[in-house]
């Protein structure tokens, strides 16, 4: 961990649709304080640039910068591994970062994450989050969802995962797109302990005041 930022955070986006709760995420963690370490595999440079108007470079150095800019990162708090890099940090139990998020999930990723695969880095970081009893999050974009998709997010919930379907909610009277990727990005902050105001929890006001106080 780097001197002056949180514990990081891995955050990993695959080729699901919902690019932007992940890149979303990246922007909370950066705004909390946390050092980021990402992984973006080839599918989800595809789904970013079909789903955003974001431009990131897949070379890891190019990325790190591109990012940072992006959400005014500090030097250093947002690091990038390539899907080969088996010297980064994430790929053994003794470096790996306290927690995990793959965001958005893909169900092909979701389904070498339940069997161990382990085929590229982000599915040994995964990997490595389970068998350490570290904090794994993964946020399937899929609709609708087959047996094996269902069967394989129960086996990963009973290693300990926690599966967080993007499916946004709706009593938080979103006006626009950017509330309902805060709503699933909120839930996710929750999930990891961290602190943030992307939206009231329930039973708080706007404020933050419970509501009927």
């Amino acid at each position: 961990m780097a001197e002056g930022f949180k514990s990081p955070v891995t955050v990993a986006l695959t080729g699901a649709s919902g690019a932007q709760y992940g890149l979303r995420l990246i922007e909370a963690l950066v705004s909390a304080g946390h050092e980021v370490w990402v992984m973006i595999s080839k599918a989800a440079h595809l789904v970013i640039a079909t789903e955003t108007e974001a431009s990131l470079p897949p070379r890891p150095a190019l990325l790190a910068e591109a990012l940072s800019e992006r959400f005014s990162a500090a030097e250093g708090q947002i690091r990038c591994f390539g899907r080969e890099d088996w010297m980064a940090p994430v790929a053994s139990g003794s470096g790996a970062s306290s927690a995990m998020v793959i965001c958005p999930c893909s169900t092909g990723t979701l389904s070498a994450v339940a069997c161990g695969a382990s085929n590229n880095l982000i599915e040994r970081a995964a990997d490595v989050a389970l068998k350490e009893r570290r904090r794994l999050v993964l946020v399937p974009r899929e609709t609708p969802f087959s047996a094996i998709h269902l069967e394989h997010m129960l086996s990963l919930t009973r290693m300990g995962a926690v599966v967080l379907p993007a499916a946004p909610g709706f009593y938080h009277q979103p006006q626009s797109i950017d509330d309902l990727i805060d709503f699933i990005v909120a839930r996710i902050l929750n999930q990891l302990g961290i602190d943030h105001q992307l939206m009231p929890r329930w039973g708080e006001g706007a404020s933050g005041s419970t509501v009927g106080d």
